[in-house]
């Protein structure tokens, strides 16, 4: 049966969107906890020029994968990874698509020039060169001649991009930029989204390995390639306990952000079993989308909680 004609939000892949304001908001949060200065204007800014960039990057992951063949012959697709399909299902989509993920660029780019209104000039060349990152991260993660997902770059990309480049680019909209609670939250948003990431990889294998999409699960084989899951969740933790105990004063609220992790043991022994199944995969992939929510709302409020103890 077809799929209902999607709409502007689903197009854009609007659920996905805590990946992008994780970081924002905790990058927010640290600087205001580092200076004690907080610019609701920049903020308001940022969340703006930052779903703009995601909701581009959706749209063109889903118009690149499909004519490069990935999602064609994906027989695994679910929820949480192979894409959404939409232009499978509704090929005349494909003009209307183009124009949402250009807009959305157009949409980030004027509110990058509005935020150097509220920043000192001193940052200016940081969020220029943030921005256009962002923006080449957006269409060539998937789009030629680059692509960078079929290339073994597209997992450094994403943890870049979800990670340190989205907190430094709200730390430029509070202006301030390399202060050490920045420098050591870098990570850990970038890790959780990359842990989404490699899941799919799992999921995908064949499929990618196929089209030629040749990421790291692809070019390790699921066998190896399952405890590069693992292996990021445990960087995560680590970090959040660096960075509740030692980094930030007052910063053990943080530990909360660790309790979704009690589904990472019965997530790992689905990965560790089923890692070549990829149909026996999805409980494991909703479990870790779950670890990655939860991470994600608790570190916020975590964030919050030390703001007021500070």
């Amino acid at each position: 049966m077809a799929q209902t004609r999607p709409g502007l939000f689903a197009l854009m892949r609007a659920p996905f969107f805590s990946s992008i304001l994780a970081p924002l908001f905790a990058g927010t949060l640290l600087a205001v906890i580092a200076t004690g200065r907080f610019s609701p204007v920049g903020f308001a800014v940022v969340l703006v020029m930052g779903l703009a960039l995601h909701a581009a990057t959706n749209v063109y992951k889903d118009i690149f994968d499909p004519l490069q063949g990935t999602d064609r012959i994906n027989l695994h697709r679910n929820d949480f990874s192979g894409g959404s399909g939409f232009l499978l299902e509704h090929p005349h989509l494909l003009p209307g698509m183009y124009r949402i993920a250009r807009v959305s660029l157009v949409v980030a780019a004027g509110a990058a020039m509005l935020l150097l209104l509220f920043t000192r000039h001193t940052l200016w060349p940081w969020l220029a060169g943030l921005y256009l990152l962002a923006a080449f991260f957006s269409k060539y993660y998937t789009a030629a001649p680059v692509k960078l997902a079929y290339r073994g770059l597209g997992e450094l990309a994403v943890w870049f991009a979800f990670g340190p480049m989205a907190i430094l680019v709200a730390a430029v909209s509070q202006n301030t930029l390399f202060h050490p609670f920045i420098i050591a939250a870098m990570p850990i948003t970038g890790l959780s989204t990359s842990s989404i990431l490699w899941m799919g990889q799992l999921i995908d294998l064949q499929a990618d390995s196929s089209s030629g999409k040749r990421g790291l699960v692809a070019r390790t084989g699921s066998r190896l390639g399952r405890w590069g899951f693992l292996v990021i969740h445990l960087l995560l933790i680590a970090n959040l306990i660096v960075l509740a105990l030692i980094v930030l004063p007052q910063g053990w609220p943080l530990l909360a952000a660790l309790l979704p992790y009690l589904l990472l043991p019965r997530t790992w022994k689905q990965v560790l079993r089923y890692h070549d199944q990829p149909g026996e995969l999805k409980a494991a992939a909703g479990w870790n989308v779950q670890i990655h929510l939860g991470m994600a709302v608790l570190l916020v409020l975590g964030l919050c909680a030390v703001l007021l103890l500070h």
